[in-house]
């Protein structure tokens, strides 16, 4: 079978190729982007694999007039630059040590054992400059099946990593099947061993709940993830039940993944997730929200459109009544509306007194629709 693609058709991409296999080295485009062709999705970086060993990858590079950055070499990465394109070129490894976080590489020369020490099947493609594919491990039938499938034991993949743990439900978002189902073998060894992410840094599981919760629908995902246990080791006193509704009231709206995480509920996760300061902004906004202001213009004034919306949707999936008819035009107008008194238009007015009555001018405006005017709101 071969893929296609601009990506591989393109000249930089040929050429780092050629650059290796030229020299009398193997190379394969590897991974993500062999995976994605083949299931049609757009595909972004293009990493490498090769036998040639780190230092020889560096030379042959900058013999040919490429920058070549040292980004992993100790682990067998060089970064070669072709016309402001990055290619990650890694020499084939084995593992020769796990402990759950990180792993002891040492470098091979066979394509088999590279594959091996990869997570997930359909992660374990290789593809040639022509296009054909290389399979080692059968992860091209596993990816056209769209089966989210471990790497040997499944165990064992977990144990040299606890964050494949939530990979192994991310990947099952972006590219399983929900009709198949999760893979058995895998979601019981993620339940063996759910406790293993505890080891794990908190911006880690952040960067991959980020990921899987912005898949168009995680909600199998996240109920798989919730029956395996392992929502609860991430997001203790989460609720899995209402994402299926809310992905649903979401319709064609980009997916936002702080709107769905709010929707769980459970302890604040901010910590937990590693939340930056704006993120941790807007999911208390979102989770405050919903028990609060049930008016779509005024929440549209007072928090944005994004707010705005995630607060009337999270709060509609949790209650099962919909949002009102046209709620988003009315998010709109009142995100895009102005206050039209300030400080200048009550000059008798100054301190505590002042700040008093535009509060209750404010409060009078919101409740007539954000449609009384400056003669009215001051008559």
């Amino acid at each position: 079978m071969k893929i296609a693609g601009d990506w591989l058709a393109r000249e930089e991409t040929q050429a780092v190729l050629g650059l290796l296999t030229g020299a009398g080295h193997s190379a394969f485009v590897v991974g993500g982007c062999v995976r994605d062709a083949l299931l049609g999705a757009a595909v972004g970086d293009v990493d490498i694999s090769t036998d040639a060993r780190p230092e020889r990858v560096m030379a042959l590079a900058r013999g040919a007039g490429l920058k070549a950055i040292p980004t992993g070499i100790d682990h067998g990465t060089v970064t070669v630059v072709a016309r402001g394109i990055p290619y990650e070129i890694t020499t084939f490894r084995r593992d020769v040590e796990t402990d759950g976080r990180r792993a002891v590489v040492a470098f091979s020369d066979r394509i088999e054992e590279d594959a091996q020490r990869r997570d997930l099947t359909m992660n374990a493609l290789y593809a040639l400059a022509d296009g054909t594919v290389v399979d080692p491990l059968g992860g091209l039938a596993d990816a056209l099946a769209r089966r989210v499938r471990f790497v040997g034991d499944a165990e064992d993949r977990i144990r040299e990593d606890y964050l494949r743990i939530l990979r192994f439900f991310r990947f099952y978002a972006w590219y399983g099947d929900p009709a198949q189902g999760p893979d058995p073998e895998g979601l019981a060894a993620c339940a063996a061993d759910s406790a293993g992410i505890e080891t794990l840094s908190r911006e880690r599981i952040g960067a991959e709940m980020r990921k899987l919760l912005s898949a168009p629908d995680p909600a199998p995902a996240v109920a798989a993830m919730s029956a395996a246990g392992v929502l609860a080791q991430i997001l203790p006193g989460a609720d899995a039940r209402a994402l299926p509704v809310l992905v649903h009231l979401e319709g064609d709206l980009p997916p936002w993944w702080l709107r769905r995480l709010a929707v769980l509920g459970g302890e604040d996760p901010a910590d937990r997730l590693r939340l930056s300061r704006a993120e941790a902004a807007d999911l208390a906004a979102v989770r405050d929200g919903i028990g609060g202001l049930d008016r779509p213009d005024a929440l549209g004034f007072l928090l944005g459109v994004d707010r705005a919306a995630a607060i009337l949707l999270a709060r509609a999936a949790l209650s099962g009544i919909t949002p009102p008819a046209g709620w988003q035009a009315e998010v709109a107008r009142g995100a895009a509306a102005q206050f039209p008194i300030s400080a200048k238009d009550l000059p008798d007015l100054s301190g505590p007194a002042l700040g008093q009555r535009l509060k209750e001018l404010r409060q009078r405006w919101l409740d007539s629709g954000l449609r009384l005017t400056k003669a009215e709101l001051l008559a």
